[in-house]
């Protein structure tokens, strides 16, 4: 089976599905966020803060590079991740992409306590998500599937991804043909 790769901004559910979807289809879960913070040794937010952005980025892209070697994975890629196009292009080769969206509404209140996003520790938090996601649309509508997880609880989330890997590995599968 392919990677299961997941996307979106922040707040749309990628962490916690992730780990749903790891847990039942009994697959090893990647978190690039994780990932970074181990390699750096320090929180995102202290990286953002010390090193800039731009280094979090190249050690991103080095995350997702070893990441999307692996195979039969959930990978968190989190939101930012798939703006790269070399980064896109890797996570695809041995993956399905899903984006997770939500209404700016949701994105807003999932991620009100958020102190760990620098992103968003600004005065307007919700003008800041709209220029994002304005900015990313691009970027995420190139995804295999998108899901509006703005209604939907993480299991919901996690099951139509089964839903639709399953799906696409029985098309996949050759059919037998009987002989009589």
């Amino acid at each position: 089976m392919k990677n299961i790769v997941l996307t979106g901004f922040m707040g749309t559910g990628k962490t916690v599905a992730s780990k749903i979807i790891a847990e039942r289809l009994k697959r090893q879960r990647l978190c690039l966020d994780d990932m970074i913070e181990w390699k750096v040794g320090k929180p995102i937010s202290e990286i953002f803060e010390q090193d800039g952005e731009a280094y979090f980025r190249k050690v991103e892209s080095e995350m997702v590079a070893s990441a999307s070697k692996d195979k039969d994975v959930i990978i968190d890629a989190g939101g930012g991740a798939v703006i790269n196009e070399v980064n896109f292009k890797r996570l695809k080769e041995h993956g399905i992409i899903f984006c997770l969206a939500a209404s700016v509404d949701a994105i807003l209140e999932r991620t009100k306590h958020y102190i760990h996003r620098p992103l968003l520790n600004v005065a307007d938090s919700e003008k800041k998500i709209s220029e994002l996601l304005e900015q990313r649309q691009k970027f995420y509508q190139k995804a295999d599937y998108t899901i509006d997880t703005t209604n939907l609880t993480p299991e919901e989330v996690a099951d139509k991804i089964i839903e639709r890997m399953e799906s696409l590995e029985k098309e996949q599968k050759p059919t037998q043909a009987l002989f009589t």
